[in-house]
């Protein structure tokens, strides 16, 4: 223990053991404390004593939580606050552990400790549970209040008509997409019948977008689901997928995907020119990063039924994810690069796939610069063109540096099912050049230029 000094005089604002403000009634003056209307602070409802961590945890994130409720080790509120002698206050368990690893200063202003004893900060936890119950109490309250008002607009559908209809699951749709404590309530109150029950073939697209936005957002049981894959319903969401905004088109995606995790839906559902022909749109429309990431996302499930692959390479998919793989985010390019790669086993997909000049170049370009996974596809789709036609595209691939970058792989600590497709590959682009001219093909400074 360092010897005994001693410590300076506190100033006028602090309590004897390091407190940082006198009162609850100063804090509140001094605009720590937010005050309510009859000018006191808010107090657990009938004297009700509100655990301080539950409420933390329950609160969303807040951004003026004031910086003396903080700790400075951890930078979350403070549960058990107490001082040290140079009067700054962490919480217990952080300062404690500080002090267990044998520090002898003050983690924020690194002064020597007189005193290794940590003094509760009482005033300091009154102010924070104060601070926290008010939050809290008006957070439930605004809970309370959107949970009734969307079993009352539940109760709206089903007598309203027209305007008054189409504004009613607007504001519901607001309620569940920003309210997450209202989607049990509409659920509860019979309101996924009710929304489900206005799509159909007649349905206009103002009604139908804000149905589907609302349905997204609820939890589904397979019964609902079941009722939601009629076709009259599906073919209206694929309308409003080709001809809606851009939130209708996503929510569209993310509804349709919803119906295919079910482990009864059938490829018949997908298989549709018209869904796939937006699906592409959505893709293709470089303005939404969002849409480009749900349209894959979608696209990539329907490809998983194999059924469907010959539809999607006849709509003119294959050549159009090859020209868009350059322009992708590592997350929507993994995506695209497994559609090109399930399509490529099929003997429409690689004839496509060799028809698109694209191809070679993009493929050989991914290779060892993304992720082990893009490689691996990318690795598929040039195996697919080179084994079909070897003469005309494994030269092609060579001049574009294909062959050092698959001596890279082979090198690499890689997946040795890709090590083995490399090899494989390197073997087919090597048969029409001589050793030594193919070694000059391999050098490394080609792949690096």
């Amino acid at each position: 223990m360092p010897q005994y000094r001693q410590p300076p005089p506190p100033p006028p604002w602090a309590l004897e053991g390091g407190g940082q403000v006198l009162d609850v009634e100063t804090a509140v003056k001094d605009g720590i404390l937010g005050a309510t209307a009859g000018g006191g602070v808010l107090a657990g409802a009938a004297g009700e004593k509100l655990e301080l961590k539950k409420m933390i945890d329950e609160l969303d994130p807040l951004d003026d939580i004031p910086a003396v409720f903080i700790c400075p080790i951890s930078l979350d509120p403070m549960t058990d606050p107490v001082t040290l002698c140079t009067g700054q206050t962490y919480e217990r368990g952080n300062i404690l552990k500080w002090l267990s690893m044998g520090h002898l200063t003050c983690p924020t202003t690194m002064q020597e400790l007189w005193d290794d004893t940590v003094t509760p900060n009482r005033t300091l936890l009154q102010l924070i549970h104060a601070w926290f119950s008010q939050r809290y109490l008006r957070a439930k309250k605004r809970a309370e209040d959107v949970q009734g008002r969307a079993a009352e607009l539940v109760d709206t559908l089903r007598k309203a008509k027209g305007q008054t209809r189409v504004q009613a699951l607007k504001e519901l749709h607001q309620l569940v997409t920003v309210h997450s404590s209202t989607r049990k309530t509409v659920a509860e109150s019979g309101g996924i019948g009710s929304v489900s029950s206005l799509l159909g073939p007649f349905t206009s697209h103002a009604v139908g977008s804000e149905a589907i936005g609302i349905l997204v957002n609820l939890d589904l049981c397979s019964d609902s689901k079941a009722n939601l894959m009629q076709p009259a319903k599906v073919s209206l969401v694929v309308d409003m997928l080709n001809e809606g905004t851009i939130e209708t088109r996503i929510n569209c995606t993310k509804f349709i995907e919803m119906l295919m995790e079910e482990k009864d839906f059938r490829s018949e559902n997908v298989s549709s020119f018209s869904l796939l022909v937006g699906l592409l749109k959505l893709v293709k429309d470089k303005r939404h990063p969002n849409g480009i990431s749900a349209g894959l996302g979608l696209l990539r499930m329907i490809c998983s039924h194999k059924q469907v692959r010959s539809l999607i390479v006849s709509v003119g998919a294959v050549s159009q994810l090859v020209e868009l793989l350059p322009h992708l985010n590592p997350e929507s390019l993994e995506a695209a690069l497994q559609i090109l790669d399930d399509l490529s086993v099929i003997p429409e997909g690689q004839k496509a796939l060799k028809d698109c000049q694209q191809t070679i170049p993009n493929a050989v370009r991914i290779l060892v610069r993304v992720s082990e996974t893009c490689t691996q596809h990318a690795l598929s789709l040039l195996w697919a063109v080179c084994s079909l036609a070897p003469e005309e595209c494994a030269p092609l691939a060579v001049e574009m540096g294909l062959a050092a970058r698959l001596l890279l792989i082979m090198q690499s600590s890689c997946d040795p099912t890709v090590k083995q497709r490399s090899a494989e590959l390197l073997k087919i682009c090597s048969v029409n050049y001589s050793e030594s001219h193919f070694i000059s093909k391999c050098k490394l400074t080609r792949t690096i230029q």
